[in-house]
């Protein structure tokens, strides 16, 4: 499921160029990707607080620790820039960075197996990753196909860990100035992948006589959006987020390079405010539920894992800000 995620988003990035395509299916397409996803426009920066939670684990199917999480925050940052595109704007390359830096601070912790209370000292996280992105766009049955191959690399503060790609290619099955419906396919080049092969399906339709839109994508999202204020928009609903970061573990259960893969389920409300047609705000919050978090060795396929943790239900607030380089007015 991680990488079914985290390759969706991938794939809208790498389109993101298709808003200066001339053909106006294709530009719309475009538009409302870039629209979509914040972390896809030129540069975009977001910090987000979580609250504390209490959490239960497992280690190798036995019970390991019990404690709190007081604090928890991220801060992430993103750079996308196209830097080719042929004369007809059929063909992009587009690279793209990713930065990640995570802190958890933690209250008693009870060990299973000592039968002892202890604390643990703050812990950093860094996470790093660039991709590079070939997009090919053009028409079957008349309506717009883009077609894409992603290669990225992602690392630590210890430097590179993995290698990872897909290719994917998407339909626009209809387009009318209240409803755009795509349909695809997406193949993971990733030995942890669990399914090598996922479908893509989205839409998003604005209600008759209504200022309310509905924006669904699979399996990332459902919200329900309407205008507020000049250049305001808000929204509520859920969405299905991964986090993943590296570890380099030296205990006598566990030794070498692993990696933390987790699956928040984020409901609650979103306000995006345009200060320029090239500069957005927003902020979010709610109610922020762990699905899922799990360790595995570097590669492995996340139900081999070593390490299952749950945890209690936490609010969250989001804020970040966002600039594209590409949007006309």
């Amino acid at each position: 499921m991680k990488s079914r995620i985290i390759s969706v988003l991938i794939v809208f990035t790498s389109l993101h160029t298709i808003a200066q395509e001339k053909e106006p299916a294709i530009k719309t397409f475009g538009k409302a990707l870039v629209d979509k996803f914040p972390t896809t426009r030129t540069f975009d920066v977001q910090y987000e607080q979580l609250g504390p939670s209490n959490y239960n684990s497992d280690l190798f199917g036995n019970n390991f620790e019990r404690g709190r999480i007081e604090s928890h925050n991220r801060f992430k940052a993103a750079f996308n820039l196209p830097f080719y595109a042929s004369k007809s704007k059929q063909f992009v390359l587009t690279t793209s960075l990713r930065y990640k830096y995570e802190t958890y601070e933690f209250g008693d912790i009870y060990n299973y197996t000592s039968m002892q209370t202890y604390s643990r000292d703050r812990q950093e996280l860094h996470l790093w990753g660039g991709s590079l992105s070939a997009t090919y766009m053009t028409s079957l049955f008349k309506k717009p196909v883009i077609y894409n191959a992603t290669a990225t690399v992602d690392g630590d503060e210890d430097g590179f860990q993995r290698l990872k790609g897909f290719v994917s290619a998407v339909i626009v099955l209809k387009r009318t100035p209240s409803t755009t419906i795509t349909l695809g396919a997406l193949a993971l080049l990733d030995p942890s992948s669990i399914v090598p092969v996922t479908p893509l399906f989205s839409v998003n339709h604005k209600f008759n006589n209504s200022k309310w839109d509905m924006d669904f994508i699979l399996p990332q999202r459902l919200l329900f959006r309407r205008e507020l204020l000049e250049n305001g928009r808000i929204s509520f609903g859920t969405e299905l987020n991964t986090e993943s970061f590296y570890l380099n573990l030296n205990t006598s259960n566990l030794n070498g390079v692993y990696e933390l893969n987790q699956l928040e389920l984020k409901s609650g409300i979103t306000y995006e405010y345009c200060f320029t047609p090239k500069i957005i705000a927003f902020v979010k919050g709610g109610v922020n539920n762990v699905v899922s978090a799990r360790i595995t060795e570097k590669g492995e396929r996340t139900n081999r894992y070593v390490y299952d943790q749950k945890e209690d239900a936490q609010g969250y607030v989001r804020i970040g800000v966002s600039y594209n380089l590409f949007q006309k007015k």
